[in-house]
């Protein structure tokens, strides 16, 4: 396995919609163990062809791991999905909102708005049908990466132009937050 570049914003692949595989082969399997690499050396969610220069429709994901009740990851608790042609069929009335990266856009997070549920069917990595019903953050990467097979980056989808901060910025804010709240506790007194 090698670690592949990863593709970042202008490139006009990321904007481009992606066809569909049709062949099964040794190819494919070595582009898909490339890429879970890829994903893994860049501590990454999710990374979608488009991404590595591929336009096609194949994304691989690693779950966020669960954490004990003192925040640590949990080993072994993440998922790995390969998903194929994937198509959401349902999604859920109740969305919400959430903080996003993109290892296309190295540096920013921004909020999006997405469902808290879908249905997702497509095919695994040796072409047999896949159907999986996902949740919360799950549900959240799995939106965020079959959009890169449509052409379409969260920065596309953010829930106002003000709602984009570079990684330092975001990083002050929820320090600020977290100051703020720490001050709240200890004096009840003090209001908003």
């Amino acid at each position: 396995m090698s670690q592949l570049p990863i593709v970042s914003i202008p490139d006009k692949i990321l904007r481009q919609k992606t066809r569909p595989v049709t062949r099964f082969d040794a190819d494919l399997q070595r582009l898909i163990d490339n890429m879970i690499e890829t994903l893994r050396e860049a501590n990454g969610v999710g990374l979608a062809a488009p991404q590595i220069g591929q336009p096609i429709q194949l994304a691989v994901i690693l779950t966020l791991p669960e954490e004990d009740d003192e925040g640590n990851e949990i080993e072994d608790t993440r998922e790995l999905f390969v998903i194929i042609n994937p198509e959401i069929f349902w999604r859920s009335k109740e969305t919400t909102k959430g903080i996003e990266g993109c290892l296309s856009i190295p540096g920013y997070l921004g909020e999006v708005e997405r469902h808290e549920s879908v249905r997702v069917r497509g095919l695994d990595r040796h072409g047999r049908k896949l159907r999986l019903r996902l949740y919360d953050w799950t549900a959240r990467i799995f939106q965020h990466e079959i959009d890169h097979l449509n052409g379409e980056l969260y920065i596309d989808k953010l829930t106002g132009p003000e709602n984009i901060w570079t990684e330092e910025e975001f990083q002050a804010m929820q320090e600020a937050r977290k100051a703020k709240q720490q001050q709240q506790e200890h004096d009840p007194m003090m209001g908003d």
